[in-house]
């Protein structure tokens, strides 16, 4: 299994707002990235709950051929060059930060909903939702940083 990077960053405050790409971001261990609506309880799949649903990841590469950019996904960071389900019960690093990987998130309807798009993400997205995952330890998160895979041992 091969490293990825970050290819973007993306967060929002408050939810239903849109996503802004950002270039860096701080990770907080067991609560979610700085600025981030999920951070703060704030998010729509984790209501006055901090720490539930911390960061999520989707591979870059399902945006193309897509009616759905990045931001319009809602998932935090965007990779390129790792499979993400493979890092399920696994600890990883992207940047300074330490991360494990929870469960497969789920693609739902609020994307297009909030989009009024008559395309449906759930449908678009459909085993290709991403990862969610939660925070070891916090740190920097920088575009362009690696995603370090853990050595697989036999």
């Amino acid at each position: 299994m091969k490293n990825g990077i970050v290819e973007a960053i993306c967060i929002c405050s408050k939810r239903g707002e849109p996503m802004r790409e950002v270039n860096e971001v701080e990770a907080i261990a067991g609560a979610g990235l700085a600025g981030d609506r999920y951070a703060t309880g704030e998010g729509s799949f984790n209501r006055n709950a901090v720490g539930n649903r911390q960061v999520t990841l989707i591979n870059g590469i399902f945006f193309e051929n897509s009616p759905f950019g990045y931001l319009e996904s809602r998932r935090n960071i965007v990779t390129l060059g790792v499979e993400l389900m493979w890092l399920i019960g696994r600890e990883f690093d992207i940047g300074e930060a330490r991360m494990k990987g929870v469960k497969y998130c789920d693609p739902c309807v609020r994307p297009s909903k909030l989009l009024n798009k008559s395309e449906i993400f759930s449908t678009e997205f459909f085993d290709r939702g991403g990862l969610i995952a939660d925070i070891l330890q916090g740190g920097l998160i920088k575009k362009g940083d690696a995603i370090i895979l853990p050595i697989k041992r036999y």
